[in-house]
């Protein structure tokens, strides 16, 4: 039997995948994180699967489920946040899962960042004015960043930034990132994408943390920041599109 990683989406039932609702559909035991996931998304699991919140619990204590229900010769559908590629703990649970002689695979979903860029009908990306985006955190109570991955390293880049599991630190993030962004660049903090609950505060780096506080945001949030979020940006014709591009060697 295996234990299958999915992709959660940022909430919204109707944001998984199709193979991520089959997968639920025919997995008898699914562990979910209870503290970021809509309930409606349980709603894709089969009726009487075993459903088990893994917020209060830790590594050993999840992979002993999964050790179980390996032995029943039952699969599970192991939900992951958003997107298993990004601060899921997934490189330590298949480790443990493998030292166990448990197979496993990784359905993907979509990332928070893109559910928030969507709502905020943002592009990330934009012609000649920014063409990367760096996706990071801060460190407080979580595990310690490399040295290599400072804010100010990311920020001297210019690049959009998405910071994950730091909407506690927004001020000290802001007045940190003003000297390289400035303290009118565009920011937008979404909480709990695509949920019902769902908020969004658009700013800039000079007020978006009376905007956050006033709220009283303290998790499941993101933080974009970066001159791509500007409703007004006046930005250059993409190479893709503009009618001047050569075409001829693109086949009929």
């Amino acid at each position: 039997m295996t234990v299958h990683f999915i992709g959660a989406g940022p909430g919204a039932a109707d944001l998984l995948t199709v193979r991520a609702v089959e997968l639920l559909r025919r997995s008898p035991v699914c562990l979910y994180a209870g503290t970021y996931l809509d309930p409606e998304v349980l709603g894709h699991c089969a009726p009487g699967a075993e459903l088990i919140d893994t917020q209060g619990l830790d590594l050993e204590q999840i992979v002993a489920h999964c050790v179980r229900a390996h032995a029943d010769g039952n699969d599970v559908a192991r939900l992951c946040s958003g997107d298993p590629s990004i601060y899921s703990a997934l490189t330590e649970q298949k480790r443990a899962l493998d030292a166990h002689g448990i197979p496993w695979d990784v359905t993907p979903g979509v990332p928070a960042y893109a559910a928030a860029a969507a709502l905020l009908g943002a592009e990330l990306t934009v012609p000649e004015q920014v063409q990367s985006v760096v996706l990071t955190r801060t460190h407080a109570r979580s595990t310690v960043m490399p040295e290599a991955e400072s804010l100010a390293n990311f920020s001297r880049t210019g690049a959009t930034l998405v910071l994950h599991l730091a909407i506690t630190r927004i001020r000290t993030l802001a007045d940190e990132l003003v000297p390289d962004y400035g303290a009118d660049c565009p920011v937008a903090v979404v909480y709990r994408a695509s949920q019902p609950e769902q908020v969004v505060l658009r700013g800039t780096l000079a007020d978006i943390a009376d905007r956050v506080e006033g709220a009283g945001l303290r998790q499941a949030a993101v933080i974009l920041v970066g001159r791509a979020l500007s409703e007004s940006l006046d930005c250059a014709r993409s190479h893709l599109y503009d009618p001047a591009r050569d075409r001829s060697h693109i086949a009929g």
